[in-house]
């Protein structure tokens, strides 16, 4: 960002160093907030390579202010693949294969799933985002709601999506509960 170090002076002021020393600036995002924007903040946005959100709010009486997702960019930069080096070694490369590795190596009946539940995703709103990872493919709407990962060697696609437990049928071999705690449990750290 920019203007960073303006960022980080305010935060000194207000909240002391400590706070200011632990800004991460790797996702850092702007959220622009109005009660409207025109056609061309959103062109202006998409020029922008930044991660932008525009986001609309009403006003309900005095208790209710819902807020609407109007555009998002994501910015979009090259992965640096110079091996890393620590203490003089250089770090390993990892064995992982990316997820358009994966989709170019798997049989025509993984990409077709995948295209599937990616056009499912998309359908659940105007407002939902697709951004593939190095690793994954994350659908969100303000925030993450699911994850799509794709393993050729299993051929597997998984899906982790954002979903209480309770509230839902699990079906043996088909769903299962990957919450924290249940994971615990699984490797016999909690009884």
């Amino acid at each position: 960002m920019d203007q960073a170090a303006e960022f980080e002076l305010l935060v000194l002021k207000a909240s002391g160093q400590e706070l200011a020393d632990n800004i991460k600036w790797s996702s850092a995002r702007l959220l622009c907030i109005a009660g409207d924007f025109t056609k061309y903040d959103g062109h202006a946005v998409q020029q922008i390579n930044r991660n932008i959100e525009l986001i609309r709010y009403l006003r309900f009486g005095e208790e209710f202010l819902p807020l609407e997702l109007v555009n998002a960019v994501q910015a979009t930069s090259a992965v640096d693949e110079k091996p890393l080096v620590v203490a003089g070694k250089p770090k390993p490369k990892h064995d992982h294969k990316s997820i358009t590795e994966q989709l170019a190596q798997a049989d025509q009946s993984l990409p077709d799933i995948f295209d599937a539940v990616k056009t499912t995703c998309i359908r659940f709103g105007d407002e939902v985002q697709c951004k593939t990872l190095k690793f994954y493919v994350a659908f969100k709407r303000l925030k993450n709601f699911a994850s799509v990962e794709i393993r050729t060697n299993v051929k597997v696609i998984y899906v982790f999506a954002k979903v209480d437990p309770a509230t839902v049928e699990l079906v043996e071999e088909f769903t299962r509960d990957v919450t924290i705690c249940q994971l615990y449990r699984r490797i016999g750290r909690l009884r």
